[in-house]
């Protein structure tokens, strides 16, 4: 039965989840968005070999699994009952070639005898429109070719192809290479190749993690959360998924599936900050240039883009697919984009101002683009209190969301700082007061003096975990009485146990089921910031105990249980463990 314990390579084109028996379950091609030749991870209960790689080694006794240290290559070992130990080495080329990032849509697998006789059958059946055709395949003299509508994929390698081809088991004497990608003719010896590639792979991740900013303690988990927030990003338009992953339920058969192959404008400013702490500059470059190509687009935004940074993303059901677990539906695309999400526009801004104050950036904003963005500023003071869908997407009801109007307030706080260090005082004085009249309304329509704590929604009852943030975004001192009520009505409503929910009440789809992974983060940094450390770091202890084997976590979690749920793995969760991780640690020179 498939799980998310899977490892995530790739090389900020394409990725790839591989579970622990070395199994390619999902992978995405010739791009993050792109068709899931290996969806296997949404074919069901038993998903069979369509839609994977493998390799299976016979009369399997154990498997051992772990990334190669501060790198995005993973390794899996095998074992058979007589002795028998095979290693798969998993990579996507990433390296420097010409002054360029060499970053191919292609997947290669060493695979090595390490001991005895090991016998091990290989398989390649990748799927195509997702899982709804098969390929055409072809063989040429150390190829093969699957042939699809929209495209085509070679798999170069050194073992037989008629093995491979009719997947018969064979005698594992010698090293192994495959090579998947683009239909191209590999035109070097190809073991060497593998080699070389893996080298220069490794020499590229542990070149990039050596510069990282990190905190001293949990240096693995943050570096590791880091890779994988790298590998969220699509170097060639700047962009940062939410997930690799569509439709992976938020709880059991709770038809809370969703497509998170996208770029959602929330998350930039969480992004940014981590990017930002951890000293990633050029993906915190290449993000900012995504944000501001689609900032000069247009002051109406959307709340998700494409990587390629259209906004088409019509929502439709795949057929084909009957989901993971056999929990549909599966959906492409995600008519969030539709909504109207008002908090968009103050994230917008925040993540927009580091390119004003970040001396590190090569080229910093001026006038210009200051004017560019206060048409977005315009856009937050007029809907700063106008009914949305609010952050959590709700499809069947609009209000007015207290979260979206402390981003819009934000976001013209924000323009008041930029106007001041551009030495515009005209336009510092015009946004500073509309900042202040937000204050004003927030302050008056969301707090409820009967519950001593801001609500979700002006005038309403519910409450809302991304209420935790208001003292990082500035509208509130962390041991300011209100929000001390706030975090307090939290806890007694959305936490279970030691994790956190970002709400209780019944929505679109039924009641909540599984606690919401990001949540948890923000109730430890927020305890923090209050103060409670002790417990902040207990609770930040358990999270990181409940990240998978390889040190990935997803969108959501069973509180019971500790069971990831959701699409996989996602950015905002490693962000989140990024940010608190931070706050949390003792400082380096404390250290000895």
């Amino acid at each position: 039965m498939p799980d998310l314990n899977l490892g995530l390579i790739g090389n900020c084109s394409f990725a790839a989840l591989i579970d622990r028996h070395a199994v390619v379950t999902w992978c995405c091609l010739p791009r993050l968005d792109g068709d899931p030749v290996f969806c296997s991870l949404l074919k069901g209960l038993r998903p069979g070999r369509d839609g994977s790689l493998g390799v299976e080694l016979l009369d399997l006794a154990r498997t051992e699994q772990h990334y190669l240290e501060n790198t995005a290559i993973l390794i899996t070992t095998l074992y058979d009952r007589h002795g028998g130990v095979v290693e798969i080495t998993d990579f996507a080329p990433r390296f420097k070639h010409y002054g360029r990032n060499f970053r191919p849509a292609t997947l290669i697998r060493r695979i090595r005898p390490l001991a005895g006789s090991p016998r091990i059958l290989i398989w390649v059946r990748p799927l195509f429109d997702y899982g709804s055709a098969r390929p055409v395949i072809t063989f040429g003299s150390n190829h093969l070719r699957y042939v699809g509508s929209s495209q085509v994929l070679r798999l170069t390698t050194n073992a037989s192809l008629t093995a491979i081809h009719d997947e018969i088991p064979f005698l594992l004497e010698s090293d192994l290479t495959l090579l998947l990608g683009a239909d191209e003719t590999i035109e070097h010896e190809l073991d060497d190749m593998g080699r070389r590639y893996l080298n220069r792979t490794r020499d590229y991740w542990e070149e990039w993690v050596r510069y990282l900013a990190i905190p001293f303690e949990w240096q693995e988990a943050v570096i590791r959360a880091a890779i994988t927030l790298k590998l969220n990003a699509y170097e060639d338009s700047g962009a940062i998924i939410a997930a690799v992953t569509t439709s992976i339920p938020e709880a059991p058969n709770s038809g809370r599936n969703w497509d998170y192959r996208y770029c959602w404008f929330r998350d930039a400013y969480f992004v940014i900050n981590a990017l930002n702490r951890l000293g990633a500059t050029k993906t915190m470059e290449d993000y900012l240039r995504y944000i501001i190509n689609l900032a000069a687009g247009s002051p109406e935004l959307r709340p998700v883009y494409r990587i390629n940074g259209r906004a088409d993303l019509h929502e439709s059901i795949v057929q084909a697919l009957p989901g993971y677990r056999s929990m549909g539906p599966v959906r492409r695309g995600n008519q969030a984009y539709e909504q109207v999400q008002n908090d968009v526009y103050g994230s917008c801004i925040l993540a927009a101002a580091h390119i004003f104050f970040d001396k590190r950036i090569l080229r910093p904003g001026d006038e210009a683009l200051f004017r560019r963005l206060e048409s977005i500023g315009e856009q937050a003071v007029r809907k700063a209190t106008e009914p949305d869908a609010g952050l959590w997407e709700f499809r069947g009801s609009l209000r007015v969301h207290s979260f979206s109007t402390l981003m819009c307030w934000a976001g013209a706080k924000t323009l008041a700082k930029i106007a001041h260090r551009l030495g515009l005082e005209e336009s510092t004085t015009y946004w500073a007061r509309h900042a202040v009249e937000i204050s004003r309304i927030l302050q008056e329509k969301a707090w409820s003096d009967e519950h001593q704590a801001f609500m979700a929604n002006f005038g309403g009852t519910d409450l809302d975990a991304s209420l935790l943030l208001m003292p990082e975004l500035g509208f509130i001192r962390a041991d300011d009485s209100r929000f001390i009520g706030t975090v307090k009505a939290i806890e007694n409503q959305l936490r279970k146990g030691d994790f956190l929910f970002r709400y209780v009440q019944e929505d679109d789809f039924g009641y909540p089921e599984n606690a919401f992974t990001t949540c948890t983060f923000w109730y430890i940094d927020a305890l923090c910031a209050m103060g409670r450390r002790d417990e902040a770091r207990a609770l930040f202890e358990n999270l990181l105990a409940s990240r998978n084997p390889l040190g990935l976590l997803s969108e959501d979690l069973d509180p019971k249980t500790g069971e990831l749920w959701g699409n996989f793995p996602q950015t905002y969760c490693m962000v989140g463990l990024i940010n608190s991780a931070m706050r949390l640690s003792r400082p380096w020179e404390e250290a000895y």
